[in-house]
């Protein structure tokens, strides 16, 4: 068996050759100028080698390829010597290179599992601290996790259906049937990134720029499993590897933009929404230029696409993460959301008077007062919506300490704007619940300044006034022409 080991790592590779798709751990079966071995029905990537040699520090010679196109098993860590445990690290990865259909849950079952306790091993061996792994392994680590997680992910389901309206939030989730398998790499790929063991100089060589890209992309995927496994390790990656941050919030930007201005489909927003809350938090003062054009060009812009409600909660809290950093970009959060302001979404309209809250708690004396005329004209729209939800929330601002002490201190500017909606609401909202708030809400104003409440109450009697005397002198223009008419 050594012997035949010796003469296939002595076999000379075309370094040059790749598979079609060997950034994705696909090979076409048969296709022995690849650099890559298909028996069975089980294929072993090699990436960019046709049998790659370790040379390890003793003179030892491995053979990264395995001997022959089955699996086989592989004594444990424990069972073998300290010296031997790296060469039996790299044989073991090349195990896990192996790919499986998992479409037919009886086919290779054997296979299946042997692979499955290899990388439960492997993950052990890393999480345990038991050796440092040389650069070389660490390098092939990163190639066996690159050849099992970067692949085509399905079609969405919307586009096996041919529906465009599809509710995500109905459906049931994709999962990705080789999730057994999937999952041990990336809880391998989170204990590398996380290790003390693991010296960002030499990860960054392999954690680089095109893997950060690969990874971002797999965001897309449907399996909400394998999105909180990405969360994580992005997340890890940026905190560790701080060489590769302008670059990560940069892509982000970038699958944000698409999204928007593109397709309006993406499985991953709120993950990377999340991410970027804990970035946003981290910021430092004064705020750099860039962080400033990112909430302007993205985050604000992300209000405009139609599945807003499955990731509106992590948008509202990176929004608000701003405004509590720097109060002065209140009054630009406020004109952005007043900007993409729904007309015909209800269930939109109430989302954006939660955020509204938020963002109104945070916001000072100065920049309310710089956008509270266009902001109550719109609440004003509100608080007449026909429908319930939306009058209601509006309502419920009130129930808000530091919103109620901003209105009172600018109610000169306030209580005009919006007593004509008020006054709508109590002769003619359909529902009980709204007239109620209604009333309390107008009962406040009173009892904030009699004067100005009387004022505002006079003059709606005049306008009132002047409405319906232009309605009858409209009414009396009609009946001489009909008159006029008849006659003629």
């Amino acid at each position: 068996m050594f012997n035949k080991i010796m003469k296939r790592g002595h076999r000379k590779g075309s370094k040059g050759e790749l598979p079609d798709s060997g950034a994705y751990g696909y090979a076409p079966p048969g296709n022995r100028n690849s650099g890559s071995v298909s028996t069975s029905n089980v294929v072993v990537n090699h990436a960019s080698r046709g049998a790659p040699v370790q040379q390890q520090p003793g003179g030892a010679v491995v053979a990264a390829a395995p001997p022959s196109g089955t699996i086989e098993t592989l004594p444990l860590f424990k069972d073998v010597a300290p010296s031997e445990r790296q060469n039996l690290f790299l044989r073991k990865l090349q195990i896990c290179c192996f790919q499986f259909d998992f479409s037919d849950t009886l086919k290779m079952v054997r296979e299946k599992e042997i692979k499955r306790q290899t990388l439960v091993e492997v993950v052990d061996f890393i999480q345990s601290g038991s050796g440092k792994i040389i650069e070389s392994i660490q390098e092939e680590m990163v190639r066996m996790i690159s050849v099992n997680i970067f692949r085509c992910l399905p079609p969405a389901s919307h586009e096996n259906t041919g529906s465009e309206n599809v509710d995500p939030e109905e459906d049931e989730p994709y999962l990705e049937p080789s999730w057994p398998h999937l999952q041990l790499v990336y809880e391998l790929l989170l204990r590398y990134v996380v290790s003390p063991e693991t010296d960002t100089k030499v990860a960054k060589r392999y954690i680089d720029h095109s893997f950060v890209l690969k990874l971002l992309d797999l965001f897309d995927s449907e399996d909400p499993r394998e999105r909180e496994y990405l969360k994580t390790i992005l997340h890890r990656i940026y905190g560790k590897f701080m060489v590769h941050r302008p670059y990560i919030r940069k892509a982000i930007n970038n699958i944000f933009y698409r999204f928007i201005y593109e397709t309006e489909r993406h499985s991953g927003i709120g993950e990377l929404l999340e991410i970027l809350g804990s970035i946003i938090n981290g910021f430092a003062l004064p705020m750099k230029e860039e962080h400033k054009l990112f909430l302007i060009r993205a985050l604000i812009p992300l209000h405009k696409p139609k599945p807003i409600a499955m990731y509106h909660q992590q948008l509202s809290y990176c929004i608000t993460q701003f405004v509590e950093k720097d109060y002065k970009l209140a009054d630009t959060v406020i004109r952005g959301l007043l900007k993409y302001w729904p007309v015909t979404n209800c269930q939109k309209e109430v989302l954006f008077l939660g955020e509204l809250e938020e963002v109104l708690e945070a916001t000072q004396a100065a920049e309310f007062q710089r956008c509270m005329v266009p902001l109550f004209r719109q609440i004003a729209r509100c608080l007449n919506s026909s429908h319930f939800q939306v009058a209601e929330r509006a309502l419920f601002l009130w129930n808000n300490e530091h919103i109620v002490g901003l209105i009172a201190q600018n109610r000169n500017v306030i209580l005009p704007i919006i007593f004509e909606a008020l006054e709508k609401n109590i002769q003619s909202h359909w529902n009980q619940a709204v007239h109620g708030l209604t009333v309390n809400v107008r009962k406040m104003f009173l009892e904030m300044d009699v004067d100005l409440f009387e004022e505002c109450q006079r003059m709606h009697a005049e306008r009132e006034s002047r409405a319906r005397e232009l309605e009858d002198q409209r009414e009396l223009t009609w009946q001489r022409l009909t008159a006029a008419a008849q006659g003629g």
